[in-house]
């Protein structure tokens, strides 16, 4: 049967958002990487290229772990053991030793009772948001909070859902203050590091102000904070925005094992009694496999590098190439934003101009994502760098004599 009416239809969808500005277009498909040589970092060869290197500052590998000989190996050897997939989901047959070795190991990382895997970071924030949301529940959110998050707070049902301004904690305790005595539980959720600037939430001051409206809601205040950007990449080890602003635990912390980690995945981790709630009534959680066997095991040792003088090392030398480049940038008299998250935006403050530097450096080998309106505001248009602990200072350097370069700057 001829379907022309439902096609027509969603090309009219697709047309709409190529007038929106929204529309992401071919994806850019990598057909080989090329291993660090030469004072280079890795160089990946793209489909339609020819022979043509071309560096990554868009990746969220932040400690190059993906090519790292010991977490592919750990990988193999679990995977020539174990088989390729689970075959089924947890509470069937698919939970393998691996899966338990990992949360357990995530667990411990974080110092918390306990932890559990979802099959993708995003999948964790929907798995976690829903089931804790119901009639009685206020769900509060940073207006700058990840995609995943505004989806889950509209797939949920809670009694009210309110967006405060993105890091005005003033407008967040004006919210718990409208909501004390109607809402009995207030759930408060942000991003540890905002992907789009590189800049953090202020988790001592969250802390603080939901402590101080706890007692208005009977079943408490209870702050979720998805760290998918910090953990791994921010802090003195690695432990995220928690250990950089010197907060305590948070109550609900959700973090992803493919950034930071190279893998796949996503983990939720908190008390034992979250997590035991959580596996009974997270269909994200039930009613999907989980990450392979392979898979966990090179997430868990991506997390045993970490934690390690090794990765104190690979830490130290994010920071360090992170901060070359950043005052790189200000030296050439382009604009970043304040902040030692390895996501260095480079403000550019106009659509057109962003556009024509995206391809500029790509033209000089450089992959860089240029984020435009409406998917920022007007006037906030930039191109997203991100530093990882594979590049070098070479790399560096590169990047920035072809920003030098640009005609427009």
């Amino acid at each position: 049967m001829p379907h022309d009416r439902f096609h027509k239809a969603l090309a009219g969808e697709l047309d709409a958002l190529r007038e929106k500005g929204t529309l992401k277009g071919a994806e850019t498909v990598i057909t080989k990487v090329i291993p660090a040589a030469d004072g280079n970092g890795p160089r990946y060869l793209l489909e339609g290229e020819g022979d043509r290197p071309f560096l990554k500052m868009n990746s969220n590998n932040y400690l190059g772990m993906s090519l790292r000989r010991e977490v592919i190996e750990a990988e193999e050897h679990t995977t020539a053991e174990y088989g390729a997939g689970p075959g089924a989901v947890r509470f069937i047959s698919g939970t393998y030793r691996q899966h338990l070795e990992l949360e357990a190991k995530l667990a411990a990382f974080h110092g918390r009772e306990s932890a559990m895997i979802f099959s993708s970071a995003y999948a964790t924030t929907l798995g976690v948001l829903v089931p804790l949301s119901n009639a009685d529940t206020v769900l509060i959110s940073d207006e700058l909070n990840h995609n995943c998050i505004i989806n889950a707070m509209r797939l949920a049902r809670p009694q009210d859902k309110q967006i405060y301004r993105h890091l005005d904690y003033a407008d967040l305790e004006s919210k718990l203050a409208g909501s004390a005595g109607k809402a009995k539980r207030a759930v408060v959720v942000t991003d540890g590091i905002f992907s789009m600037r590189g800049d953090h939430a202020e988790l001592p001051k969250i802390l603080e102000i939901a402590e101080r409206f706890d007692k208005e809601y009977p079943e408490n205040v209870v702050v979720v904070v998805d760290d998918s950007h910090g953990v791994g990449a921010f802090g003195e080890t690695g432990r995220g925005t928690e250990e950089f602003t010197g907060s305590r635990p948070v109550d609900i912390l959700i973090g992803t094992l493919g950034k930071a980690l190279g893998v796949n995945g996503g983990y939720v981790t908190g008390s034992r009694m979250l997590t035991e709630y959580l596996r009974e009534t997270a269909p994200l959680y039930i009613y999907s496999n989980p990450i392979t066997q392979g898979e966990s095991a090179a997430a868990a040792k991506a997390l045993e590098i970490l934690d390690s003088e090794q990765g104190r090392r690979l830490l130290a030398h994010l920071r360090e190439m992170t901060k070359r480049f950043k005052d790189g940038i200000v030296a050439l008299g382009f604009e970043t934003l304040p902040g030692e998250h390895p996501v260095v935006p480079l403000m550019v403050r106009d659509t057109p101009k962003t556009n024509a530097l995206v391809k500029h450096l790509r033209q000089n080998g450089i992959l860089a994502t240029g984020l435009k309106f409406p998917v920022v505001p007007k006037g906030d248009e930039e191109i997203r760098f991100q530093i990882s602990a594979d590049h070098t200072p070479k790399d560096v350097d590169v990047t920035l004599a072809a920003l030098e370069s640009f005609p427009g700057r």
